[in-house]
C-alpha cells in the first residue's frame, strides 16, 4: 500500500504537468462575402518558435469553429486559412502564447472583381553611379460590395520605363506585412504583372528597377488604370520638367525632396517628364519617415522628425493647391519608404556584402525567385529603431514562408528547390525570433 500511495503522488503530478502544457485554441471562421460561417475551410495551426512548422491541421464544421489542441511551446503561433486558393489569417497576425480564442474573416475569389480602384503610383527616384534608381509603389483599392477577393494571374498589370532593369518586387495585403512577389514579364514589351489576391482594402504592389543614366533622361510613364495621384519624388538636387503634363510641386515638405504630384488621371495620359542632375535622399530622412511606420494616412507626419515643420511637413494654415491631398500624399510617400527601406539602395554588389548571417540566409532564399535580389546590405534597416526593425523582419520571413508553402503547394517550385530555399529561411526565422526575444 505504501509502494502504490509513493508511486501515485509522481505520477499524479506528472499528468497535472502534461495536461498544463496542453493548451486549446478555439476560433470562427467567416465569410464576409456571404456574411455566414466558412464551413469546410481548411485551418492550420502554425508553430513560430520552431521556423514556422505545421503543429496542427482541421476544417470548419458548418457553423465555422475550429478548435486546436497542442503542446504549449512558450512561443507565438498563428492560424491559417485557405478559402478558395487565398490564405487569410486573424487580425495581427500572430497568436500570442496564453491565447484561447482566434477569428479569421475570409472572402470569396474571382477573377475580376468590380469597385477596385488605383489609388496612388508613386515613383521614387535617385541616382547611384551610372544608375538611376527607382522604387515605384502603386496602391489599390478594393471596394468591392459585397466584399470579395481579385485573384488572377494579372491582378495589377503596370508598365515600367522603356529599358528597367527589375531588381526586386513586393506585395503586401491589407495589415500584412510585405511578402517577395515578383512582376510577371507579359508579351507587350515593358509591361509586366502580379499574380497575388487584391484582398478587400488596400494592397500595395512595389517594384525596385534601375534605368541606365548619364545625367540626363526622359521617362514616359504610362497609366493603365485612372488614377487618382501620380507621385514623383526625386533629391532636391535634381530637376524636373514636365513633358505637358500639368504637375504640381508640393512646397513646404521637406529642403532635401523635390515632389512632383499630378492628380486625376486618366487611363494611357501622357505624364512624360525629364530628369538632370544627381543625387540622392538622405538615409536621415529615409529613416525618420519609414521609423514612423507605414501609415497610409497622413495623420503623425509632422511629429516624425521632432515637431511641425519637420519629415516631409505638416499642412500649412494657408493651402496650397495640393492642400487636399497633402495628407494622403505623406502618408503614402510613408508607406513607399516603409515598404522599400530594403531596397533603396541599388541591386546588391559584392563589395557591399555583409557579415550578417541572417541577411545572408535571407539572400539565399529568395535566389529562388529570380529575378528578384533582395539587397545584401541592410543598413538602411538598421537604422531604424532595432526593436521594431525586428519585428518587422520577423513578420516579413514568416510572409516569406507562407509564400514559399503556397508556390510549393502549386507545384511552382522543385522539391529540391522547395528544401534549400525552406532550410535557409527555417535557420533565418530562428535567429532573428532568438534576437527579437532578446
Amino acid at each position: 500500500m505504501k509502494i502504490v500511495k509513493k508511486l501515485y503522488v509522481p505520477v499524479t503530478v506528472m499528468l497535472l504537468c502534461a495536461l498544463s502544457a496542453a493548451t486549446n485554441l478555439t476560433g470562427t471562421v467567416k465569410n464576409g462575402t456571404t456574411g455566414k460561417p466558412a464551413a469546410g475551410d481548411d485551418v492550420v495551426l502554425l508553430d513560430m518558435s520552431q521556423g514556422m512548422t505545421e503543429a496542427a491541421r482541421t476544417r470548419a464544421d458548418s457553423q465555422g469553429h475550429f478548435s486546436f489542441k497542442y503542446e504549449e511551446t512558450g512561443g507565438p503561433h498563428m492560424v491559417r486559412v485557405l478559402h478558395q486558393g487565398v490564405n487569410y489569417f486573424p487580425r495581427g497576425g500572430v497568436i500570442p502564447p496564453g491565447t484561447s480564442t482566434a477569428e479569421v474573416t475570409v472572402y470569396d475569389a474571382a477573377a475580376k472583381v468590380p469597385d477596385i480602384s488605383l489609388t496612388v503610383d508613386m515613383m521614387r527616384a535617385q541616382t547611384e553611379g551610372n544608375d538611376l534608381q527607382v522604387t515605384e509603389l502603386w496602391v489599390v483599392n478594393n471596394a468591392s460590395s459585397p466584399p470579395r477577393t481579385q485573384m488572377s494571374g494579372n491582378a495589377l498589370q503596370i508598365m515600367l520605363p522603356a529599358g528597367a532593369q527589375v531588381d526586386a518586387g513586393m506585395a503586401s495585403g491589407p495589415g500584412g506585412q510585405p511578402v517577395n512577389s515578383a512582376p510577371v514579364p507579359q508579351s507587350e514589351k515593358n509591361k509586366y504583372a502580379f499574380a497575388f489576391p487584391v484582398r478587400p482594402g488596400e494592397t500595395r504592389f512595389q517594384v525596385s528597377y534601375h534605368l541606365p543614366y548619364s545625367g540626363k533622361i526622359k521617362i514616359g510613364p504610362k497609366p493603365l488604370y485612372p488614377t487618382n495621384h501620380v507621385v514623383v519624388v526625386l533629391p532636391k538636387s535634381m530637376q524636373f520638367t514636365s513633358g505637358g503634363a500639368t504637375y504640381q510641386t508640393m512646397t513646404g515638405g521637406d529642403p532635401n525632396a523635390n515632389i512632383q504630384v499630378i492628380t486625376n488621371v486618366n487611363s494611357g495620359q501622357d505624364l512624360s517628364f525629364s530628369l538632370a542632375g544627381t543625387g540622392v535622399i538622405p538615409e536621415e530622412q529615409q529613416t525618420a519617415t519609414a521609423g514612423g511606420g507605414g501609415a497610409s494616412s497622413g495623420g503623425g507626419m509632422a511629429q516624425r522628425r521632432g515637431g511641425p515643420g519637420g519629415g516631409l511637413g505638416a499642412p500649412e494654415e494657408t493651402p496650397d493647391p495640393l492642400h487636399r491631398y497633402r495628407g494622403f500624399i505623406l502618408g503614402g510617400l510613408a508607406v513607399a519608404l516603409a515598404l522599400g527601406v530594403f531596397y533603396v539602395v541599388t541591386r546588391p554588389k559584392p563589395a557591399r556584402a555583409s557579415g550578417s548571417g541572417v541577411t545572408q540566409a535571407a539572400v539565399a532564399a529568395t535566389k529562388r525567385a529570380e529575378p528578384q535580389r533582395v539587397p545584401a546590405s541592410p543598413q538602411p534597416a538598421a537604422e531604424v529603431a532595432s526593436s521594431r526593425n525586428g519585428d518587422r523582419l520577423l513578420d516579413v520571413l514568416k510572409e516569406e514562408l507562407f509564400q514559399l508553402e503556397m508556390e510549393r503547394h502549386q507545384g511552382k517550385i522543385s522539391a529540391e528547390e522547395y528544401e534549400k530555399a525552406k532550410t535557409a529561411l527555417d535557420t533565418t526565422l530562428a535567429r532573428a525570433a532568438k534576437k527579437a526575444s532578446s
